[in-house]
């Protein structure tokens, strides 16, 4: 995946321009759809976070449209921060977006929800409305919003040494839930240094674990 690979528009969106960035398998058609959220607007977060860009890198690897957008009052979206609400109906808009581009054969292509800090939360409302053949969480920025609980096929990785959200507020929010963190050694929130083995390790959890099945 390479700018040149890269195609960005833009949309209508609920709040006026919706800033797209899609990169599509070049040799085989999509094996579904991957939306990829980014971390915190007001804190400086867009499309092109490190952390964005290397899952949606991975998904284009496994063989999915992998598809980032910016949130509403970020590069070319119009709009203004909505704490979360208004930023859930943009990644629906542009899933829908994406699903009216890609069609399956046999029916609608799976959908793969990602998300980095703060772009978790809107993806765990997401995943309310949209049935997801998977979803992964990386620095889920719990405490600082309400991330809502998660099926147990969810991949949810978070850096040992973050001192935006500690690790011990993620272990709280998953122990209810009994579900497994992946949690890289001395690594902060934005995995400096850690993102070539963030690849990995989605990938690798991606070939060794069976999806969910949604509505099973």
């Amino acid at each position: 995946m390479t700018p040149k690979s890269t195609e960005r528009f833009t949309i209508d969106g609920p709040a006026g321009a919706l800033e797209v960035a899609l990169n599509v398998p070049p040799h085989a058609a999509p094996r579904g759809i991957a939306l990829v959220a980014h971390p915190n607007p007001v804190q400086g977060g867009t499309l092109d976070n490190k952390v964005a860009q290397t899952l949606a890198k991975t998904f284009y690897a496994l063989g999915y449209a992998a598809v980032r957008f910016n949130f509403r009052g970020v590069g070319r979206s119009e709009g203004t921060f909505d704490e979360g609400v208004g930023e859930t109906d943009d990644a629906l808009a542009t899933l829908a977006h994406a699903r009216h581009r890609f069609r399956g054969e046999h029916g609608p292509l799976p959908v793969v929800l990602a998300g980095f800090s703060f772009g978790c939360y809107v993806q765990s409302r997401v995943a309310a409305v949209v049935p997801a053949e998977r979803i992964v969480l990386v620095g889920p920025a719990v405490r600082r919003f309400p991330v809502a609980d998660v099926p147990a096929s969810t991949i949810v990785i978070h850096g040992e040494a973050d001192d935006v959200v500690p690790l011990a507020d993620v272990l709280a929010w998953a122990r209810p839930q009994a579900l497994p963190i992946v949690v890289f050694p001395g690594c902060g929130h934005f995995f400096h240094g850690c993102l070539p083995q963030l690849q990995q390790v989605v990938a690798g959890m991606w070939h060794a674990r069976p999806p969910a099945v949604p509505g099973a």
